[in-house]
């Protein structure tokens, strides 16, 4: 089942977790490829635009700290190495900061992303769960 777009839920430990599926068949970015930067800069604005748009479509509130598991739901059963995809995570997370879900990406703002594969999914889809996290109080 592809699921596209938002929706928000309570974890274990009551705190709210939105997830914002990206449209399947998006490209990704993959940590071995060796792309000029003319490829890869509308890959990324892509990646980076639809969850922004995505997230501001959610209504997802300014977190202080979030959680993020990044999850691919590959196209086929292929084997596949999910830490290679963290430039479309990156990219996908920097769209949230657009949003205004996280003041910025930095560690004292997320905690990951975690990188996990999900089910297939044709074309493929990138899928962010984003649990929010009480504030550090330092």
């Amino acid at each position: 089942m592809t699921v596209y777009g938002f929706g928000v839920q309570l974890n274990t430990s009551g705190s709210r977790v939105w997830m914002v599926g990206l449209p399947p068949g998006l490209d990704v970015l993959n940590a071995n490829q060796r792309l000029h930067w003319r490829k890869k800069a509308p890959i990324t604005r892509e990646l980076r635009q639809a969850a922004a748009l995505l997230a501001r479509q959610a209504r997802i509130p300014t977190l202080a700290r979030a959680h993020i598991v990044g999850e691919y739901r590959p196209p086929d059963r292929r084997r596949r190495d999910v830490a290679n995809l963290y430039p479309s995570f990156k990219a996908a997370i920097d769209g949230l900061v657009d949003a205004a879900v996280l003041e910025d990406d930095d560690d004292t703002h997320l905690v990951g992303p975690d990188m996990r594969l999900g089910p297939i999914v044709a074309g493929g889809q990138l899928v962010l769960h984003i649990a929010e996290l009480p504030e550090v109080v330092a």
